[in-house]
């Protein structure tokens, strides 16, 4: 048996907590290239033209409309110029809220989503306030009852509009609103099922939403895409260019104060979080501020289940943001279980290092990108070889455990911020949650900025 420096060399000690390597983890990422790919989506857009081509079909997009839900405020306001602009028939739905898998944090999501949307509204020029409550039940069965009225009348554009701001903004109820006429409770029960039942049978769980033959698009920030396919179509009217609402596209920041900090709320398992990291570092950098990684376990490992249509939605809309950002993504081993916990056991290695950053864009990549399986010794290994950190150091910092305390001090700091998921960002007075929220961090160092 050779013995020597050069097996010494050779010999890769094995970590703790080590998984050996799954049929699923080696098929799964050749699965979810496939799944997630562009080529499979072009194919299936043209099989999904083909067919309507076949039917006689007219270009039919179905919104779905959910009465407390201020992104759907929004949307409608922006719902006649999307008739104007292109050939198509707008099929409106009222629906009811998601159901609690699809809302873990109820309160705080409902709380965040008329803040967000006020800030959506200033940056689009559109009309919405938070005034720091939702509307009462009896205003919201009243305004519900108006709009399944308008739905059957086929007035819904006409008036969803008017109906949103006397619900949002009382105060400034229109003659229209006050005079618009009621469905009855049956009509409204009956259309609220049906509504419901559709949105379940095509995908999805929220309102505010737009499906378009097999995609769905969430409220304005992804607009923009139906409005590409639509063009792409040929169903822009004469005279139509470019699209209602531009991408969120945060290129650069503005030079900062000396020390200016950046919380930067992620988990290993979120791929908007993936998607944000590399944006976020690239975004800091050459400026005077710091991000600060404050990682935290994923939900399905803090016992809050995500129910199957999100998780298809999510990792879609993440591989169509991915496209456009140019970020690398789609070939998945899923982090879940123990692949996190042994990505999370190295961060206070990394950071200790002053490789923070280094890591969890290499971890990030590994995962959602390449297919590797970060359970195993072989695939982290590959992960903290790339972020240069040293074998025999990662497999000390694996029998350590005290980055459990820091991810739970994360989690209630996040959730004391008013957030409850990721990734998320907080500089001075402002947290936001998405990963296509930088550029309102963007704003919030536009006061700071050094002139």
């Amino acid at each position: 048996m050779k013995s020597g420096p050069g097996l010494l060399l050779r010999f890769r000690p094995a970590c703790s907590l080590n998984e050996p390597m799954s049929l699923k983890s080696l098929i799964m990422p050749a699965i979810t290239a496939w799944w997630l790919s562009p080529q499979r989506l072009a194919r299936q857009r043209r099989s999904a033209e083909q067919r309507r081509h076949q039917r006689g079909e007219r270009h039919q997009v179905y919104y779905f409309h959910q009465a407390d839900d201020p992104y759907s405020a929004l949307m409608v306001q922006c719902l006649p110029q999307l008739r104007q602009r292109y050939d198509i028939d707008m099929v409106p739905h009222l629906v009811g809220p998601p159901a609690d898998d699809a809302a873990p944090d109820r309160e705080r999501l409902i709380a965040y989503s008329r803040k967000d949307a006020a800030w959506l509204a200033q940056r689009h020029g559109l009309n919405f306030e938070d005034l720091g409550a939702q509307p009462t039940p009896l205003q919201i069965e009243k305004n519900s009852a108006q709009l399944v009225h308008a739905i059957a009348a086929q007035q819904f554009e006409v008036h969803s509009a008017d109906l949103a701001k006397a619900l949002w903004q009382p105060s400034t109820v229109s003659p229209t609103a006050q005079t618009w006429p009621t469905a009855n409770a049956a009509q409204v029960h009956a259309h609220l099922a049906e509504s419901n039942a559709l949105r379940q049978r095509l995908g999805h769980y929220n309102g505010g939403m737009l499906y378009y033959a097999g995609e769905w698009y969430g409220g304005l920030d992804r607009l923009h895409y139906l409005e590409e396919r639509l063009q792409a179509l040929g169903a822009a009217r004469p005279g139509t260019t470019g699209c209602l609402f531009a991408p969120e596209s945060a290129t650069q920041w503005p030079p900062a104060a000396l020390g200016t900090r950046v919380d930067f709320f992620f988990s290993f398992r979120s791929p908007y979080s993936a998607i944000a990291a590399q944006r976020l570092f690239a975004l800091s950098q050459g400026t005077n501020i710091q991000v600060r990684l404050r990682y935290v376990l994923p939900m399905v490992m803090r016992g809050l289940a995500v129910p199957p249509n999100k998780r298809m939605y999510i990792s879609q809309d993440a591989a169509r943001e991915a496209r456009r950002l140019n970020v690398p993504f789609g070939r998945i081993c899923d982090p879940v279980g123990t692949p996190t916990e042994r990505g999370l056991s190295l961060m206070p290695l990394a950071e200790a290092q002053g490789k923070g950053q280094a890591y969890v864009l290499s971890f990030m990549q590994g995962v959602w990108a390449e297919g590797v399986d970060a359970g195993s010794d072989k695939g982290l290994r590959r992960i903290t070889d790339r972020a240069g950190l040293s074998w025999p150091d990662v497999c000390a910092a694996l029998q350590e455990n005290a980055w459990r305390q820091t991810a739970e001090i994360n989690r209630v700091e996040m959730l004391h911020l008013g957030l409850w998921g990721v990734p998320s960002f907080h500089i001075g007075d402002t947290a936001v949650w998405g990963q296509d929220r930088l550029e309102a961090v963007a704003w919030a160092l536009r006061p700071q900025a050094v002139h």
